[in-house]
């Protein structure tokens, strides 16, 4: 028996080795440039809803660098679309991990072919492609493509991820031995405390306190001793660089010390996509949402269940006892080892509290886990299960002609539905011109998907706030940029037209010549739209040119232009 409990605990400590500590292959991939890697962002930093997955390469201030395979493999799939990663290529490696790059300029000779050739069967710019095995295959070192600034991307770079091609987790680029120079620990720039409940405070105050701090000439930082009590935890603000960056990047690591015992430790080294929405209960989203800063929280708040934790004491959430007194101390690492390290001396004291928690009870309470359904006045919220992270108390209410759907500083799990009635909107003849708008922060409308059934609009969002029924009867606008009407041509690479929405957005695009579908570019942060003058060859010298763009209510605007060129 004593035999059978060493064999267990030994095999048992073995395999939880193996899931700390797997190796990936570091000398099976090459570059995907032939630059020094400096990175412009960083796996697992912190984005607008989601976590970054994979690295943001610099190019120089550059477009049109050659991109290559990492590997031997095929290219698996095409994915083009104007936002996200704009152009990208992933190609599939027989040691069963994926590549990625992402907001491409264009594919290589043979790719760009095959892609372009696609799309002109579907009759469409925005695709997506799965080769098989046999179509698009690639040797390591192959030019694979031309690096770019394609789809959500704030400038030229190239993304580049690490995929398991069996479970599609993403998996930290820096693990296969890409060589990113690391020589300066993370950057320590905020700290704040919590509380949790009734019993809870810090220096005499309930939930949240801001924290005084100094830099120590170690390099570390010591914050000024607090007196508390009961369930307290931290929010921090920092960020990493690389050598050769100053782009402030994420942090790779973080742990949580209580009087020298690690109690909270967390590494961005792999995680799925399922958990990437997660990023809005790890981050303080409220504080996110007026202040646009991202406090990481040092404890896990409901809803969160995100594998890139190790050790996870009581969620991080710290008991202080009355008469004892703590040590804790929070490490910032980066995956190059560098460290800082904050010490926070605690002494355990029931200090009078001066403030309590708000009273934040409403007519609507929200069960996390199961449906949730409200009327309020001509509009009507569905909130399927799990829509929210936690119960919650809703501020719903109606006020002039907006909706109010609580607010904007809750995080949301899944999307809801949303439905106003419009049968007092008299306009029968323009009712499909009507839409729902949510509004931002600043008071500008955004056009929410909306579906027109009978006498109701309806729409499935993942906003809060304020919502108002809009009419958009205004077409968008297209103009030519580099060529007039009646224009020869003929030495020309490119049309460039500028097209856009004042309201309710653009909804799609149409061009033809002398009736023929032809494949143009749309470049949302420009508002422009290109065609390759050199993707088709026309008969004759004389040629009709339309462009058809429409809005998400369908208004719509014909642009034609005849120009001469030569082929």
């Amino acid at each position: 028996m004593k035999y059978f409990f060493l064999v267990f605990s030994i095999l048992l400590l073995s395999n939880s080795r193996i899931s700390a500590q797997k190796e990936y292959p570091k000398s099976d991939f090459i570059s995907p440039l032939k630059i020094p890697l400096i990175l412009a962002g960083n796996f697992g930093e912190l984005r607008s809803n989601h976590y970054h997955a994979g690295i943001d390469i610099k190019t120089q201030q550059r477009q049109g660098l050659k991109v290559f395979s990492v590997a031997d493999g095929y290219v698996s799939r095409i994915k083009i679309s104007h936002y996200g990663y704009g152009k990208a290529l992933y190609i599939t490696h027989p040691n069963g991990y994926t590549t990625v790059y992402g907001h491409l300029k264009k594919f290589s000779k043979e790719i760009q072919k095959y892609v372009v050739q696609k799309q002109y069967e579907d009759e469409s710019y925005e695709i997506e492609l799965f080769p098989t095995l046999t179509e698009l295959p690639v040797k390591q070192g192959d030019i694979v493509a031309y690096s770019g600034n394609t789809g959500s991307s704030g400038g030229p770079h190239l993304h580049f991820e690490f995929r398991d091609t069996e479970t599609e987790n993403i998996i930290n680029p820096i693990l296969f031995g890409m060589d990113v120079k690391d020589d300066s620990a993370p950057v320590f720039e905020n700290i704040i405390a919590y509380t949790f409940n009734e019993n809870g405070q810090i220096n005499g105050k309930q939930g949240i306190s801001q924290l005084n701090f100094s830099k120590q000439k170690d390099g570390s930082y010591l914050v000024n001793r607090i007196k508390a009590s009961g369930e307290i935890a931290f929010g921090i603000k920092g960020f990493d660089r690389q050598k050769g960056s100053f782009n402030h990047n994420g942090i790779y690591a973080t742990e949580i010390l209580v009087n020298g015992t690690k109690y909270l430790d967390l590494k961005f080294d792999t995680f799925s996509f399922a958990e990437s929405n997660q990023i809005n209960v790890y981050i303080d989203y409220a504080r996110y949402i007026n202040t646009h800063q991202r406090f990481q929280k040092t404890y896990i708040d409901k809803g969160n269940h995100l594998s890139i934790y190790n050790t996870k004491t009581n969620d991080g959430k710290i008991t202080i006892e009355p008469g004892k007194d703590y040590s804790i101390t929070i490490i910032l690492k980066d995956i190059a080892g560098n460290a800082t390290k904050i010490y926070i001396p605690v002494h355990g004291e029931a200090l009078p509290i001066k403030k309590t928690y708000p009273d934040t009870k409403t007519a609507y309470y929200i069960v996390a886990d199961r449906d949730n359904y409200y009327e309020i006045d001509n509009a009507s919220i569905f909130f399927p299960a799990n829509t929210f992270y936690k119960n919650e108390y809703l501020d719903l209410k109606k006020k002039d002609k907006s909706l109010y759907v609580h607010n904007k500083e809750v995080p949301l799990h899944g999307t809801y539905g949303l439905t106003f009635d419009i049968s007092n909107i008299k306009d029968s003849l323009n009712i499909d011109k009507y839409f729902i708008a949510s509004y931002t922060a600043k008071g500008s409308p955004i056009y929410e998907t909306t579906r027109l059934k009978g006498k109701t609009l309806s729409t499935r969002t993942k906003n809060l706030g304020r919502f108002e029924i809009l009419k958009d009867n205004t077409p968008p606008s297209v103009r030519a940029v580099n060529f007039t009407n009646n224009q020869w041509i003929s030495k020309y690479n490119y049309l460039v037209f500028k097209i856009s929405d004042d309201l309710s957005g653009l909804h799609s695009y149409k061009a033809t010549i002398d009736g023929k579908w032809i494949l143009t570019e749309y470049e949302y942060k420009k508002n422009t739209l290109t065609f390759n003058c050199e993707d088709l060859t026309f008969t004759g010298t004389k040629h009709k040119l339309e462009l058809v763009v429409t809005d998400n209510v369908g208004n719509s605007t014909t642009f034609t232009r005849t120009f001469f060129r030569k082929y």
